[in-house]
C-alpha cells in the first residue's frame, strides 16, 4: 500500500501532567500525555546528546549547551526514515523514552522502515542551557527557540547520516508540540515536507474561558444532570467560602480534606482551593479515555458522573468533595490539598529542583500563550472565583512585578502574529483533535482545504491518536489513525 518513498519524519510530543505534589493539584497544563505502555527498562534507548546553540537569533553569543535525544533504528533500512522529537514535560521532568518503544507513531515508522529521534525540549527534562531557571535565565525558552532547534538538529542529522534533498522530513506532535509541528513546518519548509500536529492549539489567548464550556459539554454528553450537579455544587462551595461562616468554612475544609483549616480571610488561598477543586475535574474530562494501556488507573467522565449523581453519598457538595478526594489519591487519606497560595508560590519561585520543569511551563503561559482556563461569572460551570486577574497574580507573584497584565497581552498578541493563530497560512499539515478535548477549539479543528485537512474524532479527548492501537479502540479512532498514514504516504510523493 505504501510505495518506499525517501522520507524522514519528526515526531514531537509534549506531555503537561497534573502535578500531584506537596499536596497540590495543578492544571495549568496544557496536556496530559500519559505514557503509552509499561516498558522494561533495559528496553529504552540510550540517551544521546546534541551540542545546540544557546541563542539562534543573536549571532554575536557563541553559548552552546548539551541536548537530549534518543535514537531507534529498529526499521531502518537508509531510504526511508522517521524521526520523533519530544518535548516531555512531566513530574519526573526527563521525557519518556517509552515513547521510543510503543506508540501510534512507531507503528507508522514500521510501515515506513523508518529511523526514530526524540530530542528534548529545552528547559524540560535535563535538557538545561543554562545553570539556574532564574527569570534572567528563562531569557533562552520561547516556542521561537525550541522551533530553531528542531532545525539545527535536523540540519546535524541530515549531515551525520549524509542525507539528501531526497529525503524527506515529517514533524509530528501532541498537545504544545502538536502546535509546534505546525509552527515548524511553517517556519521552516525547506527542512520540514510535512507535519501531523494532535490536540495543538493554535490560537493564544488569556482568558480561555472557552475551556470550561468544553469541559460542561462532554460532562453533559455523559450526564446532563452530572454537568449540573457539578455547576450547582461549585456555587454552593463559592456561596460558602464568601459568607465567612467559620463553622461552614471548618465543615468545606474536613470535605475536601484540606490540609489544616481553609483561611477565608486570604482571598488568594480561596481562589487557589478552588482552583485546584477544578483542577480535578478538568483534567478527568481532559484525559477522558485516553486510550492509553499504561493508564488503567485513570479515571473517567462516567467514572465522575456515578459520583456525582449518586445521591446516597450525600449532598452535590459531598458528591463533589468524593470526587476531588478520588481523583487527588486521597482515599483514606486527611489530607489531600494545600490551599496556601504562598505555599505554592514559594515552590514555584525556587530555581533549582523539581518545580524547574513547572516553573518553565508557567513561564511561557505568562510570556507567549496565556491558555488560563477561567471561570468568571456564575453562569459558567465553576462559579466566578476564577478570573484572569488570578492567573496573572500568580505570573507577577512567581516572575516579578514587570509580568503584569499587558505583558500577557503582548505576548499572546505576538505569538499570533508569528504564527498566524488558527487562520495560519501552511501546507501539507494536518490537524488531529478529539471533539471531547477542550483545547480543540483553540486549535484549527475545521477546514476545507486539501492541504491542511482535519481530522476531528468524535468522542475522544487529548491526544487520542498518538497511544498504541488497541482492540478496544472506537471505529472512529482506527479510521483516524487510517487516515494520518494514508496522508503521510500521499505527501511523501509529493516534490
Amino acid at each position: 500500500m505504501f510505495r518506499a518513498y525517501c522520507s524522514l519524519l519528526l515526531f514531537i510530543v509534549l506531555s503537561y501532567k497534573l502535578v500531584s505534589g506537596r499536596n497540590f493539584s495543578w492544571n495549568h497544563s496544557l496536556g496530559s500525555i500519559g505514557l503509552p505502555g509499561v516498558v522494561e527498562k533495559s528496553s529504552l534507548p540510550p540517551d544521546q546528546w546534541f551540542l545546540q546553540r544557546l541563542d539562534h537569533f543573536d549571532p554575536t553569543n557563541p553559548g552552546t549547551w548539551w541536548q537530549k535525544y534518543q535514537t531507534n533504528e529498529t526499521w531502518f533500512e537508509k531510504l526511508i526514515r522517521i524521526v520523533r522529537f519530544s518535548s516531555m514535560i512531566s513530574g519526573e521532568g526527563p521525557m519518556a523514552g517509552e515513547w521510543m518503544v510503543m506508540g501510534s507513531w512507531l507503528e507508522s515508522a514500521q510501515k515506513f522502515k523508518s529511523l526514530c529521534f526524540q530530542l528534548e525540549h529545552r528547559y524540560y527534562g535535563e535538557s538545561s542551557p543554562v545553570e539556574d531557571v532564574s527569570v534572567k535565565g528563562l531569557r533562552y525558552l520561547s516556542s521561537e527557540q525550541a522551533l530553531a532547534d528542531i532545525a539545527y538538529f535536523i540540519e546535524s542529522m541530515n549531515e551525520r547520516y549524509k542525507l539528501t534533498p531526497k529525503n524527506k522530513w515529517v514533524v509530528f506532535g501532541g498537545s504544545y508540540a502538536g502546535s509546534l509541528a505546525a509552527w515548524a513546518r511553517l517556519k521552516y519548509p525547506h527542512l520540514i515536507h510535512a507535519a501531523v500536529s494532535t490536540s495543538g492549539p493554535l490560537l493564544a489567548e488569556g482568558d480561555f474561558k472557552e475551556y470550561n464550556n468544553v469541559v460542561r459539554k462532554s460532562l453533559s454528553a455523559s450526564s446532563q444532570s452530572c454537568a449540573n450537579n457539578i455547576h450547582q455544587a461549585a456555587l454552593k462551595l463559592e456561596q460558602i467560602l464568601q459568607k465567612l461562616d467559620e463553622a461552614e468554612v471548618k465543615m468545606i475544609s474536613e470535605k475536601f480534606k484540606v490540609c489544616g483549616t481553609l483561611d477565608v480571610r486570604n482571598q488568594k488561598d480561596i481562589v487557589f482551593f478552588v482552583f485546584q477543586v477544578a483542577a480535578s475535574i478538568q483534567g478527568i474530562v481532559q484525559d477522558n479515555k485516553d486510550w492509553n494501556p499504561g493508564n488503567v488507573a485513570s479515571y473517567t467522565v462516567d467514572d465522575l458522573c456515578k459520583i456525582m449523581n449518586n445521591e446516597t453519598i450525600g449532598s452535590v457538595l459531598d458528591r463533589y468533595a468524593a470526587v476531588h478526594s478520588l481523583t487527588s489519591g486521597g482515599a483514606g487519606s486527611q489530607c489531600v490539598i494545600n490551599t496556601h497560595y504562598d505555599d505554592f508560590v514559594r515552590i514555584m519561585r525556587s530555581m533549582t529542583g523539581s518545580a524547574n520543569f513547572f516553573r518553565s511551563w508557567v513561564y511561557q503561559t505568562c510570556t507567549e500563550f496565556g491558555f488560563y482556563q477561567t471561570s468568571s461569572n456564575r453562569n459558567s460551570l465553576f462559579g466566578s472565583l476564577l478570573k484572569l486577574q488570578f492567573y496573572i497574580d500568580q505570573c507577577k507573584d512567581i516572575y516579578g512585578e514587570d509580568f503584569e497584565r499587558n505583558r500577557l497581552i503582548e505576548g499572546t498578541k505576538r505569538t499570533n502574529l508569528l504564527y498566524g493563530n488558527k487562520k495560519i497560512k501552511v501546507s501539507r499539515v494536518v490537524f488531529v483533535h478529539g471533539s471531547l478535548d477542550p483545547w480543540h477549539v483553540l486549535g484549527k479543528y475545521e477546514s476545507n482545504e486539501p492541504e491542511t485537512p482535519v481530522i476531528l474524532i468524535d468522542g475522544t479527548a487529548h491526544c487520542a491518536d498518538m497511544y498504541p492501537a488497541s482492540p478496544d479502540d472506537p471505529p472512529q479512532l482506527v479510521s483516524a489513525r487510517k487516515r494520518i498514514d494514508e496522508l503521510i504516504g500521499k505527501w511523501l510523493s509529493a516534490e
